[in-house]
C-alpha cells in the first residue's frame, strides 16, 4: 500500500511512502515532506480522519510547553508537547459539511484556504484526484489488474519514475495560462491561446515540459546533507 501527499496549488506530487497504513508510515511521510520544506515553513495540513497524520505532524512540529501551576502548594506541572502556534491542520468528516479542525483555528484555515485558491471549506478532493491518477499511471495499483509487483521495492521503481512523470512531463489543464497574444501555429490550425504547464513548471522548478527522452537522461546531482542531517 502507497501513501502519497501533493500541493493542490501546484499539483506537484512531494512524495510517497510504500507500506502498511500505520503509525510507522504516517511518520514517515510527514518527515519526507519535512525535508522537502522551507526552514520555518509550515503549510496548512489537510487528510481524511486517519488519526495516525495527527500523531505525526505533532511530533514534526511541537515543542515543550510547561503548563503554568494553579496552585501555590503542590508539585509543579511537567512540559506537554503541543503544536506551534502556526501548525494549522484540519480532517474532512464524511458526517459534516465543514469538516473538523485538529490544530490551529478554523478561522486561519479559511482564510489559508480562500487566499490559495483551493476551496472554501476543507476537503481532500485534490488528493483524491492524485490518487487516481496513479491508479491510472501504475498498472499495479490500479483495481483487479493482471500486472502486480512482487516486492515493495519494485512498486518504489515504479511510484518514482510514475511521479517524475507526473511532475516534469505531463501537463494539466488547471495550470495552463492564458497567453496575452495567440501565438501562431505551423500550417492552417488555429493560434495557441494558452501555454500549457506542468507541476514542476506550476511550482517554480522547471521552465520547461521535459520530454521523456530529457527525463530519463537527467543525471540527479548527489544530494548534500546538512551538519544536522548527518547527525
Amino acid at each position: 500500500m502507497g501513501l502519497g501527499w501533493d500541493c493542490p496549488v501546484s499539483k506537484l506530487m512531494l512524495t510517497f511512502v510504500v507500506s502498511d497504513r500505520s503509525l510507522v508510515c504516517a511518520q514517515l511521510l510527514i518527515h519526507a515532506i519535512v525535508c522537502l520544506l522551507a526552514p520555518g515553513c509550515m503549510p496548512l495540513f489537510l487528510s481524511d480522519q486517519w488519526s495516525s497524520y495527527a500523531t505525526a505532524l505533532l511530533t514534526h512540529f511541537g515543542h515543550w510547553v510547561q503548563i503554568p501551576q494553579r496552585y501555590p502548594r503542590g508539585r509543579r506541572p511537567k512540559p506537554r508537547w503541543q503544536p506551534l502556534p502556526g501548525l494549522h491542520y484540519a480532517q474532512v468528516v464524511k458526517e459534516r459539511v465543514k469538516g473538523r479542525v485538529v490544530y490551529g483555528s478554523r478561522q486561519t484555515i479559511e482564510t489559508i484556504l480562500k487566499n490559495s485558491g483551493i476551496g472554501k471549506v476543507i476537503n481532500t478532493a485534490f488528493i483524491e484526484r492524485l490518487n487516481l491518477s496513479i491508479r491510472q499511471g501504475v498498472a499495479a495499483l490500479g483495481h483487479k489488474v493482471a500486472r502486480l509487483t512482487k516486492t515493495d521495492a519494485g512498486l518504489k521503481d515504479l511510484l518514482s519514475l510514475w511521479q517524475a512523470y507526473y511532475n516534469f512531463c505531463l501537463s494539466h489543464v488547471t495550470l495552463r495560462l492564458y497567453l496575452p497574444e495567440p501565438q501562431p501555429t505551423k500550417g492552417s490550425s488555429s493560434p495557441k491561446k494558452w501555454q500549457p504547464r506542468t507541476p514542476a513548471m506550476a511550482a517554480g522548478v522547471t521552465d520547461h515540459i521535459w520530454p521523456m527522452e530529457e527525463l530519463l537522461l537527467f543525471r540527479v546531482p548527489p544530494w548534500r546533507q546538512t551538519a544536522d542531517a548527518v547527525a
